[in-house]
């Protein structure tokens, strides 16, 4: 059986459909499966979804390491094959996704992540300056020594629980930090999330101060959210800048 699932455009559907072709790789998390593209429709396999137990949280702790693993040819570029920009957001209020590559993490995560949110929350500029030039000058470069396969928008939504294990659905796909994806598990709390990233961290010990760096990498996220919808999002986001200003 399969699901139709509407685009806003059908860049948009070419989009979504190149992310999970790109992450869908040997050993990794699995992915629902694209069974065609029409215009802005994307038939897409139909999942059940059910109760995850903290086997099936290991398992896919695990199977993210190894996405991650895959790697990407640069920060900041998305799926392979992709030309232009990418997309970001619901379908039905789609922002872009900035794309090009970098060579370090903390520079294209201020420049292409960051700053561009910003714009539409000066609000909470005043207190981004600082954080914006740690990134940029390296000061958290160490904890990411290669660019990770992302999801990209991993919040827990977009983690379908089925009966064989977790399939990723929804991607924002893009080379980054590895730690991106646990932390926007985080974000709106994840089943047996401790589990998945106790798994991750088995096969893929994550770096030192990890824990310390969440509501960063929890930033571009945030500042999505505040951008959309406004509210506590934005004193959110104003609490994680001034955390690392």
């Amino acid at each position: 059986m399969s699901f139709v699932k509407h685009a806003a455009s059908p860049r948009a559907a070419e989009w979504e459909a190149a992310g999970l072709d790109w992450l869908r790789v040997e050993g990794g998390a699995r992915v629902v499966d694209v069974d065609s593209i029409d215009a802005d429709k994307l038939v897409l396999q139909r999942l059940s979804s059910v109760s995850p137990s903290a086997s099936d949280a290991e398992d896919f702790g695990r199977a993210l390491a190894a996405t991650h693993a895959s790697g990407a040819s640069a920060y900041g570029v998305g799926p392979a094959g992709w030309d232009g920009d990418g997309f970001q957001g619901p379908a039905d209020d789609l922002l872009p996704l900035p794309l090009r590559p970098y060579e370090t993490w903390g520079a294209m995560y201020a420049d292409l992540r960051i700053a561009p949110l910003l714009e539409q929350v000066p609000s909470v500029k005043p207190f981004a300056a600082s954080v914006l030039q740690r990134l940029r000058d390296g000061g958290f470069d160490e904890s990411c020594t290669a660019p990770a396969r992302l999801h990209g928008d991993l919040w827990s939504g977009n983690v379908m629980w089925t009966a064989p294990g977790a399939v990723l659905i929804d991607p924002a796909a893009h080379g980054g930090h590895p730690e991106s994806d646990l932390a926007a598990l985080a974000l709106f709390g994840a089943p047996h999330l401790e589990r998945i990233v106790a798994s991750y961290d088995e096969v893929a010990p994550l770096a030192d101060g990890w824990r310390d760096r969440v509501p960063l990498m929890q930033l571009h996220l945030v500042l999505l959210h505040a951008v959309l919808f406004g509210g506590g999002y934005v004193g959110q986001a104003e609490r994680i800048l001034r955390h690392y200003h």
